[in-house]
């Protein structure tokens, strides 16, 4: 592991600073590209319009159409946490807008991702009879068959998504996808439940136009906000301006108690405090929650807690979430583990790890939670991975994770034309993707998937780097800069701060069966400042001295804040 140092230009941050920013926050959002203070405390009249993402007007026009016929829609939506809050942000902004609207979610295990045929039946096959609309969140811009299938038995549809397309697009009667070809769109890494967001509010501007209501008196769209959030981070969007505004007043409700009842009762199932809530509470808490009910079980389990507004019955169900986790956790556990032994032995005999990716499967694995083991082992070994499950439909199901400089869906594609036949189906964006191979096909993909890694990742796209923001000055070692930096927006392609330190080991000692701690002293601060240095999943000891990336977080005990250093890496001595 090699550090880098962040640069972060001094005229940006006199500027920032000269605007009213902490002089350390400055610093930081400098380095991250940040050249205005208005991004700092963004107002949501700073948020893109929605007449810029294509096919949002004329989806807004046809939605008021069809509210006014008093036309029944049928969201059909996805199995991950993004899938779940698009799929509750259309239904409570759908029928804030006065739609008749329900939903329908497909099953990992039984009909597979997105709007396929079958799903298209299902939905066709509903107790309330058959809708007249499908929209699709989180999904459709590949359901060629599945738009196709929907048309023939009597319903139109309505793709809202934000994948990349294939070669050729739905024939639906409108698509909105700010990654589709001709839109201009400004930020390309809306979640599905960002355009679903966007959709809302092209239709309250088209239904405003028509009269239906005035600004004074239209419906509350940011009531939202908390789910936008939630499914924007936990979808490991990119945070880019537009985005970041997006979380930033999500999570500004939640900690101001103004958030749905299942998002309230996710925080209590995960022990968080709303009041406190971060980007780091919905990504690594709230999130996880939501998607293991689509790893392992159903997510209409998930798409309940985001949409009732009985509190018992939020609670009721975020508890049946958290159960759920916990199991996802065993078998996440025991899968990774069983992975890292088969590395061990690829490795022995100068394969795996030595080569430019990764790629592995057992018949004993999962299928639902290969996506997190895939990107376990992608962090711990800094290459692309596939993992693979088989499936109840007889292919194997793989899932990828990817490193910067590596576009997976992009690899897909070219494994596809060398591979003719091989994949049966993929998709997915440049750091995370999908597929389904036929049983006999996992060596075929490996050598091939092997094959374009060699290509297209250089020697110095191989070597583990990480960017720090140097080190922490003395002077802002202390809680209230600790939970100023919780209060920011952090995330993909906005990372959290990580600073560096060369320290001296004083003592160290296991924390638990998994973790480590540690009293260091700092080579480089004044007087030798010693502080506590925690190491989660960390059981090996650190050497006597060292070059240490870390984050700066509290912890409270017996009513006391303390502020301590969390390891994130530690640099090569070499």
């Amino acid at each position: 592991m090699r550090f880098i140092a962040r640069d972060a230009p001094p005229r940006v941050v006199h500027g920032l600073q000269s605007a009213g920013v902490h002089p350390l926050l400055a610093q930081l959002l400098a380095a991250r590209g940040v050249r205005d203070a208005a991004e700092v405390e963004p107002e949501m009249s700073a948020l893109l319009p929605p007449r810029l993402l294509l096919g949002a007007e004329a989806a807004a026009r046809l939605l008021a159409d069809a509210i006014a016929r008093g036309e029944r829609l049928c969201i059909v939506a996805d199995y991950d946490c993004d899938g779940a809050t698009a799929c509750a942000v259309g239904l409570r902004g759908l029928r804030m807008l006065g739609a008749q609207v329900g939903y329908v979610v497909p099953n990992r295990f039984t009909t597979g991702y997105g709007l396929s045929p079958a799903v298209a039946e299902l939905v066709a096959r509903q107790p309330g009879g058959r809708p007249d609309w499908i929209i699709t969140v989180d999904n459709g811009i590949a359901s060629v068959d599945g738009v196709a299938r929907a048309m023939e038995l009597g319903m139109r549809v309505l793709v809202t998504d934000h994948h990349l397309p294939g070669e050729r697009l739905p024939d639906a009667a409108a698509i909105v996808n700010p990654n589709q070809p001709g839109c201009g769109f400004p930020s390309k890494n809306l979640a599905g439940v960002g355009v679903m967001f966007y959709v809302l509010l092209a239709l309250r501007a088209e239904l405003r136009a028509r009269g239906s209501f005035t600004a004074a008196n239209q419906p509350r769209l940011d009531a939202l906000l908390d789910l936008v959030a939630l499914g924007t981070v936990a979808d490991v969007v990119k945070l880019d301006a537009n985005n970041r505004l997006l979380v930033a007043h999500g999570l500004k409700r939640m900690r101001e108690g103004r958030m749905q009842p299942g998002v309230r009762a996710l925080f209590a199932a995960a022990a968080r405090d709303p009041a406190q809530a971060s980007s780091f509470d919905l990504g690594f808490a709230l999130g996880p929650r939501i998607n293991a009910a689509g790893r392992l079980a159903d997510m209409t389990v998930g798409i309940e807690c985001l949409f009732t507004d009985d509190g018992a019955r939020a609670m009721h169900l975020a508890q049946a979430l958290d159960a759920i986790n916990r199991e996802r956790r065993g078998i996440e556990a025991g899968m990774r583990e069983q992975a890292q032994q088969a590395l061990a032995r690829l490795q022995a005999q100068g394969d795996a790890v030595a080569n430019a990716s990764i790629s592995l499967f057992s018949p004993d694995w999962h299928e639902g939670v290969v996506g997190i083991v895939a990107g376990r082992l992608k962090e711990l070994h800094h290459r692309p991975t596939f993992v693979f499950a088989p499936g109840a439909d007889g292919l194997l199901r793989g899932s990828g994770r990817s490193i910067p400089g590596f576009h997976l869906r992009d690899a897909l594609d070219l494994v596809s034309k060398r591979e003719p036949g091989l994949l049966v189906r993929f998709g997915g964006h440049a750091a995370a993707s999908g597929c389904s191979i036929a049983a006999d096909g996992f060596e075929r993909f490996a050598a091939a998937f092997e094959a374009v890694a060699n290509t297209w990742l250089s020697p110095e796209l191989l070597a583990r780097k990480l960017e720090v923001d140097g080190e922490l000055g003395a002077a802002w070692f202390n809680a209230d800069v600790a939970q100023l930096l919780q209060a920011q927006v952090w995330g993909q392609g906005f990372a959290a701060p990580v600073f560096a330190s060369r320290v001296e080991v004083l003592q160290q000692s296991q924390l638990g069966e998994r973790h480590m701690k540690a009293r260091v002293r700092l080579l480089d601060a004044p007087a030798g400042a010693t502080r506590e240095l925690i190491a989660w999943n960390r059981s090996d000891f650190l050497p006597a001295q060292a070059r240490v990336a870390w984050r700066l977080d509290t912890n409270t005990w017996q009513g006391r804040i303390q502020t301590r250093m969390v390891l994130e890496a530690v640099e090569d001595s070499s």
